[in-house]
């Protein structure tokens, strides 16, 4: 039902900067929160991010004040604007949204690979 496409990823230098988008299309309805994953081979999906409807924000520690997530309920999309990467921020970056009722998590997209690399 849900589908949803990541962008915005890429190869970019120690210090630099990538924002990520995340498009939702389908039947997307009382959205509770919207949320970046990202995932290094060989280690488990973590949780970078997350925004709620009411707009309260959560991060990873290690990402606080480089990361920040925004969104656009009208558009049904949510953004990652990424400063000062490092090189331990490289994996696949895939965005997840909670919504309906009863509550419900979409499916996992194809994400979209950053790079931090000199």
């Amino acid at each position: 039902q849900v589908q949803l496409v990541e962008s915005g990823g890429g190869l970019v230098q120690p210090g630099g900067s990538l924002r990520l988008s995340c498009a939702a299309s389908g039947s997307i309805f009382n959205i509770y929160a919207m949320s970046w994953y990202r995932q290094v081979p060989g280690k488990q999906r973590e949780l970078v991010a997350s925004i709620t409807r009411d707009g309260m924000t959560n991060y990873l520690d290690s990402v606080k004040g480089r990361f920040t997530i925004s969104r656009d309920n009208a558009k049904n999309m949510v953004y990652l604007q990424m400063n000062s990467l490092k090189p331990e921020d490289t994996a696949i970056y895939y965005c997840s949204i909670r919504y309906g009722l009863p509550l419900r998590d979409t499916n996992w997209g194809q994400g979209t690979q950053v790079t931090v690399s000199s």
